[in-house]
Order: structure tokens, then sequence, then C-alpha cells
């Protein structure tokens, strides 16, 4: 059972916590346009040297384009790259707008998210869009993405940097993430960790914004 007593901080995920996401949407749209190799998407080929660096910043959207081109053999446009890629992003439901609202009146709250430019354009629009906020540094005291950082976790270096930005204690800081290796790299400097795991949605860890106390 966890204690979240001494809990100033909390730092969110966002794709599998705030962000409702299903990356064989991505696949799907992907076999429309004549791609049929999925185990290709597993190879660091693709999952370091495309996607990996491509969510640090490395390469822009332009270079990530033209490599999933060419490493996935498509002669499409790069619309319909865009919609493959985003086809994956679902839905922020309203009840996690409401739960982040809540809880950043009793905590300091953070947005860190492994992202790329592409995504980031469809979700910060939908959050204009649907919820007023014209940024998401807006609904969280801090947002950090990993394209920006040119940082991504599990990297202990990211968690180093949002702690120094803050001046916060690891001690002190709930990290909530739904990937283990992440909270795994979390929990080793130190931090409060939660691995949300479904059938447990973030709206279960609170109580009108104040965190639970008897959470398995």
């Amino acid at each position: 059972m966890k204690n979240f007593k001494a809990v100033k901080n909390i730092i969110f995920d966002f794709g599998g916590v705030v962000l409702d996401i299903d990356p064989v949407q991505t696949l799907n749209e992907l076999k429309k346009l004549g791609f049929n190799e999925p185990e290709l998407l597993e190879k660091p080929e693709f999952k370091d040297q495309i996607m990996g660096k491509f969510e640090r910043g490395i390469l822009t959207p332009e270079t990530f384009r033209n490599k999933i081109r060419k490493f996935l053999n498509l002669d499409v446009s790069d619309q319909r790259i865009d919609d493959a890629w985003n086809a994956l992003l679902l839905d922020i439901p309203k009840e996690r707008i409401k739960v982040i609202e809540q809880a950043k009146t009793h905590y300091n709250i953070f947005l860190l998210s492994n992202s790329n430019e592409i995504h980031y354009d469809v979700y910060v629009r939908d959050l204009q869009l649907r919820f007023g906020y014209r940024e998401f540094d807006q609904l969280f005291h801090k947002a950090y993405f990993s394209f920006d950082l040119h940082l991504s976790k599990p990297n202990p270096e990211i968690f180093e940097f949002v702690l120094d930005q803050h001046k916060m204690l690891p001690e002190e800081t709930l990290f909530i993430d739904d990937t283990l290796e992440h909270i795994e790299s979390a929990r080793k400097l130190g931090f409060q960790t939660y691995h949300l795991e479904k059938p447990v949605r973030l709206r279960d860890l609170f109580t009108d914004g104040r965190l639970k106390e008897d959470l398995k």
C-alpha cells in the first residue's frame, strides 16, 4: 500500500496517463499505405535511430518523414505520414482535466512527456479548442516535452533536470507513468512512484484533488 502523505510535487506522464493512446491505430494506418512489415518498427534502427531521435528533437519533422519513407519503403505525401503517425492519439477525457485542475490546488504539478513535434501540434490544438488552455504550461505549473529538452525518459538526466529547475526533492515528488522502465528509473533517483496500469485510471488516484492514502 502506498503512503503519499509526504508528497508536495506530482510529475505526470502524458500518453497513457493523461491522453488515451492506441499504437495499433498507427500500425493500421501504415498498412493502408502499403506497409506490411510491422517487425521493422521493433528494430533498433527504427526505435532508436528514427523514433528515439525524433522524440529528442534531434531530427526535424521533415527529416523524420523522409526517414520514414525510406525505412518503411513508402511513397506517400507528408500529410499521409502525419495522419498515420497521429492515428494513435485518441482523447483527453474531460474528467482527467478536472482531476489535474483539482490537484493543482494542492500540489506543484508538472507534465513530463516523451513526445515529438508532429504529435505535439495535434494535442496542443485539442487542448486549446476543447478546454481553453493556450498551452500545457497553463494547465500544469510547467510542462516538459522530450523534443524540446533533447532528453527522454528513462534517461535519469531528464528527471534530474526537472528536479533542479524547481528545487524539488525526489522523496517529496510523485512520478506517475504507465511505462515500467520509466518508473524504475525515477525510483532509483529516490522518487515516489505510481505505475498506472489498466483498469486503474488517473481519477482513481485522487479524491477532490488530493492523493488517496490507500492506493495499492
